[in-house]
């Protein structure tokens, strides 16, 4: 759907919308989207070393700014984050909205350098990442301010002796995602974590040795109504847009963020901005506390 299809539709739906509440606009506009939520999430398994009970890794995706949102806001977005006391970061995508367009300022490496996690800050490409020649010039920021990418690689997470293996894969739509070269040589029993910008790569991802993947993308569908649901998700999220997705009878499980910025129109509504909070919790342990 191009943009001028999108905003077509959206319109339609808000005039339907606007006769409920006058309100509605105003509130899609200007009030949810800065309602940000922390969702939290504890992720038990038996393969979760005894070491990483009680880990947390928080997740934020697609700020998207340069489109309604600021650096004030990431700002503060930063020190929500930190209040988290998380162990290790990991951001899904899509820092700029239009990295071509974009005026790069230098205290977006400031404003990220503030992010703190003991066990480090690891992030992967969105498409808008890729978009507008951003490739080299989001590489170049998110070193700087102290993250590590993940292009179709992998990173050993240490905890005392213990390990657990972060995994992340390109984008689908403007990248070359490779999930055989990001596990390669990745021990059979490790606890893994893959970060892919496209939940949709789930189907792929369920085919390998892979417990949780961590995504963003679809904004949670950005705007929702009852009874319809998201007007609109982008390719590569249109079948997992938002929330936990377990799959029966595979190791994985899939948590879809709803993202914090914007895109296309500047309105959230029935879906606010979200980060995510995990807590890893060693089952092994739970067992025995249980006896």
């Amino acid at each position: 759907m191009n943009r001028r299809t999108f905003i077509k539709r959206f319109f339609g739906s808000m005039l339907a919308f606007a006769g409920v509440s006058g309100g509605t606009y105003y509130y899609a506009r200007d009030i949810e989207p800065a309602l940000l939520e922390i969702t939290k999430e504890t992720i038990a398994s038996k393969r979760i070393p005894k070491n990483f009970d009680n880990f947390k890794i928080v997740q934020f995706s697609d700020t998207h700014i340069g489109f309604q949102y600021t650096l004030k806001q990431l700002n503060q977005l930063v020190q929500r984050i930190n209040r988290l006391k998380p162990d290790l970061i990991v951001f899904t995508g899509d820092l700029v909205d239009r990295p071509d367009e974009y005026s790069w300022n230098p205290r977006i490496i400031d404003i990220l350098q503030q992010l703190q996690a003991p066990k480090g800050k690891l992030w992967i490409y969105g498409n808008h990442d890729h978009g507008g020649n951003g490739t080299l010039i989001l590489d170049e920021v998110m070193t700087k301010a102290g993250f590590t990418l993940l292009l179709n690689e992998h990173a050993q997470v240490k905890s005392g002796r213990d390990k657990i293996t972060i995994a992340g894969v390109d984008d689908m739509s403007l990248g070359k995602p490779d999930i055989e070269k990001a596990l390669n040589e990745v021990p059979s029993d490790h606890f893994t974590i893959l970060l892919s910008h496209a939940p949709d790569y789930a189907d792929i991802a369920k085919r390998y040795p892979v417990d949780v993947q961590l995504s963003g993308h679809s904004h949670g569908g950005q705007i929702r109504l009852p009874l319809v649901g998201s007007l609109y998700t982008p390719i590569y999220a249109t079948k997992y847009i938002k929330g936990k997705y377990p799959f029966s009878g595979k190791e994985l499980v899939l948590y879809v963020n709803s993202g914090i910025g914007t895109t296309r129109v500047p309105y959230r509504f029935l879906c606010k901005p979200e980060v995510h909070c995990f807590t890893l919790k060693s089952a092994d342990l739970e067992k025995e506390a249980e006896k």
